[in-house]
């Protein structure tokens, strides 16, 4: 993602020299003297880090999500905050969204009820971001902006099986199966849930577009306002990779959040965007790096 972000900016006009990428080798977020190393002399503060993964990385580690999460967050806005930073942009996650939230998920409805389970500590963690921009806008005046961004995907996204999300992980195993003539493949649940993705480049666009315009505390679903199953999702996948095996569904593993597709209106409404990119489309783009990059 903020690969895509400096790019957007550069093609700005904004030089190379006036931004700034603190990267984990460099700089660990849960400190707080690395946060204030980063943001020292920044007049805007894109936060984009995160511990994220899929439905078992968070399983396996919910403690780890939790904490890597909320000190990043915590300690990010407080040093932008003591720093003089102008303003701040947060990323927030659809997983902040209660387990069943009426669909399309609306922004008013982040506060009625509990995460999905699995993913409900790191979810928790970063609405925390929300909380702690709303207080330091009603204290310190800090101009502290939340995007709800849902699942992502495109070029360069994780595809280790241990962390990647569903879109990765779906094109790898499809990828595998199909050079070493597997006969099925597994998918995790009952392929009966739904989700919603936008391409990476648009949510960059968006983070930009809301960096530019937008000013107030309220939280913004960013998009693409569609919903596909993770059935037809998987049967998608194998049809762009020619993939001619068996798709079995092991309905032993969680689906996770039944289902998700956001409201749009207010992100267009506020500062006018719409994601561009057609879903198949952003999927042959990633299939063709995924499968570029491996040929290296």
């Amino acid at each position: 993602m903020g690969t895509y972000v400096v790019n957007k900016l550069l093609k700005k006009g904004i030089s190379k020299e006036n931004i700034f990428i603190s990267r984990s080798k460099d700089y660990d977020l849960r400190k707080q003297e690395d946060c204030e190393k980063v943001v020292k002399g920044m007049d805007i503060v894109i936060h984009l880090a995160a511990n994220v993964g899929g439905i078992g990385y968070n399983q396996e580690k919910p403690g780890i999500l939790f904490y890597d999460n909320i000190l990043m967050g915590v300690h990010m806005m407080e040093e932008a905050r003591k720093a003089g930073v102008e303003k701040f942009i947060a990323l927030g996650t659809v997983c902040a969204y209660p387990k069943f939230t009426p669909v399309p998920f609306k922004e008013d409805d982040l506060w009625n009820g509990y995460p999905e389970e699995t993913n409900a500590p790191y979810g928790l963690a970063k609405k925390m971001l929300l909380v702690q921009g709303q207080a330091y806008r009603q204290q310190y005046d800090f101009n502290s902006i939340f995007l709800l961004p849902v699942n992502l995907y495109g070029p360069g996204d994780k595809f280790d099986p241990r962390s990647s999300h569903v879109i990765p992980a779906l094109i790898r195993k499809f990828i595998e199966a199909r050079d070493q003539n597997q006969k099925e493949v597994i998918v995790w649940g009952t392929g009966k849930a739904t989700r919603e993705f936008l391409y990476v480049e648009d949510a960059a666009e968006a983070i930009i577009l809301a960096t530019e315009k937008y000013n107030k505390p309220d939280p913004v679903n960013i998009g693409a306002s569609f919903e596909i199953s993770i059935k037809d999702l998987a049967n998608l996948i194998s049809d762009i990779v020619d993939y001619k095996g068996k798709i079995v569904f092991d309905t032993s593993k969680p689906d996770g959040q039944p289902r998700r597709k956001l409201d749009t209106s207010r992100v267009f409404k506020e500062f006018g965007f719409r994601a561009k990119t057609d879903f198949k489309t952003g999927l042959k783009k990633t299939i063709k790096w995924y499968e570029e990059k491996i040929r290296e």
